[in-house]
C-alpha cells in the first residue's frame, strides 16, 4: 500500500482560498450596503500584501510597510466601496486620509474580534520573510501582539479557520 497523495488534477487548495475570500467581500459588501456602518461591536482587521498585483496604497504607507499591513475597520473610515475582485476604503493615517484599494487575493487575514472570527489565507505570493503574519502594527494603534493573537488563537475556542494544501513529505 502507498502512503503518498497522489497529486490532485482539481485545484483543491484555489477553490478554498477563493470561497473563504468570498466571505470578506461578502461582509463587507453588507457593512457597504448598511452605509458604512458596523453592526453592533463588530470591526474588522485585515492584513493583506501591500505588494500583490492590484493593491494601491499611498507611497509613504508602502515605504512604511513594505511587505504586509493590517487595517482596522471599526470608528474611523469612510468610502467603503466593494467589488467583485477588490474593495476600496479610506482611511486615516497620523491625520492624513488615504485611499487603499485592496484585492481580496492579496487578504492575508481577516478577523472580527467581536465574535472571534477569524480566517487566515495563503499568501499571494511566498516570501522566505513571510513567516509571521500581521506583525505590522496596524494603522489604528491595535499592537503587533494582539492583532496576531487573534489571527492565530483558536485554541481558545475561537472560530479561525486556516486552510493550508501543502502536500505531505
Amino acid at each position: 500500500m502507498n502512503d503518498t497523495t497522489p497529486d490532485s488534477l482539481i485545484p483543491y487548495d484555489e477553490i478554498v482560498q477563493e470561497a473563504l475570500r468570498a466571505v470578506v467581500g461578502r461582509v463587507l459588501g453588507q457593512v457597504e450596503d448598511a452605509g458604512g456602518v458596523l453592526p453592533g461591536a463588530h470591526h474588522f482587521y485585515i492584513t493583506f500584501k501591500t505588494g500583490a498585483p492590484g493593491v494601491s496604497v499611498p507611497p509613504e504607507l508602502r515605504a512604511r510597510f513594505p511587505d504586509e499591513m493590517t487595517i482596522v475597520l471599526q470608528n474611523k473610515f469612510w468610502d467603503l466601496a466593494v467589488r467583485e475582485e477588490d474593495f476600496t476604503v479610506s482611511l486615516s493615517f497620523n491625520q492624513m486620509p488615504s485611499k487603499l484599494v485592496i484585492p481580496f487575493s492579496a487578504i492575508t487575514a481577516f478577523v472580527d474580534p467581536a465574535v472571534d472570527f477569524g480566517l487566515q489565507f495563503q499568501a499571494v505570493e511566498e516570501d522566505e520573510d513571510d513567516l509571521a503574519s500581521a506583525e505590522n502594527d496596524s494603522a489604528n494603534g491595535a499592537s503587533e501582539r494582539d492583532v496576531a493573537s487573534r489571527i492565530t488563537s483558536s485554541e481558545d475556542g475561537s472560530n479561525v479557520v486556516s486552510v493550508d494544501f501543502g502536500k505531505k513529505k
